[in-house]
């Protein structure tokens, strides 16, 4: 797969990634497998990545200023 940013090809890896839900509470996500570009970084999620998360994110605590959780496909 092609970047569709710059072109550049797209690597499978794991990574954590960072949520920003409102303007007091961040998530990060960690062990989340995505899609890279090994030129610009930018990634994609799969739709059925991008679906477990946003379960995921609908059960954090909004009052929390900082959430660290790990993603279990």
């Amino acid at each position: 797969m092609k970047c569709h940013v710059c072109g550049s090809k797209m690597e499978n890896m794991i990574t954590d990634l960072p949520f920003k839900m409102n303007q007091t509470t961040i998530v990060i996500l960690k062990g989340l497998p995505v899609s890279q570009c090994i030129n610009c970084r930018e990634y994609l999620l799969d739709d059925f990545v991008m679906e477990s998360v946003e379960g995921i994110l609908e059960r954090v605590d909004s009052e929390a200023e900082l959430e660290i959780l790990k993603y279990a496909a």
